[in-house]
């Protein structure tokens, strides 16, 4: 069973777009196991995107993050890094697949509502570095059969 951390980011929640986000995750078939609305502070912003540090967009990305609230969520499921992905859409949301969130919702990469953990290991990163083991609930939903082969 895999994690991913998703983040309604500034632009999202000033949007209303959290309801619809997280209806579209549960709509999928994937599980909450976390939540929490906060303001990201500096230094989390600048440990999470710490691999674009040097890059020309790097210094709007901290500033924007750090805007306004974001809506961290983990979610999991069977190739939940996948699903999550294909349900935003592509990260530019002019190439984005009609029906997802960012070809539905977004027209600049720059406000393009979500972020979504794009491997294993960084879900599993991503998800440490947002939320203590003591945050996530365990737990199986009674339409799990239906869902989870």
């Amino acid at each position: 069973m895999e994690r991913t951390l998703v983040l309604v980011k500034p632009d999202g929640v000033q949007r209303g777009l959290i309801g619809e986000v997280i209806s579209r995750l549960e709509n999928r078939g994937l599980r909450i196991v976390g939540a929490k609305f906060l303001q990201v502070s500096r230094e989390l912003a600048e440990t999470h995107y710490a691999i674009h540090k040097g890059k020309p967009f790097y210094d709007g990305l901290i500033a924007y993050i750090t805007s306004a609230p974001v809506m961290a969520m983990v979610w999991e499921g069977p190739s939940a890094i996948t699903a999550v992905r294909q349900t935003m859409g592509s990260t530019r949301p002019t190439e984005a697949a009609p029906g997802s969130l960012r070809h539905d919702f977004a027209l600049e990469v720059g406000r393009n509502l979500t972020h979504a953990s794009d491997s294993v290991e960084n879900g599993v990163a991503e998800v440490s570095l947002w939320f203590t083991e003591q945050e996530l609930v365990t737990w199986e939903r009674a339409t799990d059969s239906w869902i989870f082969e």
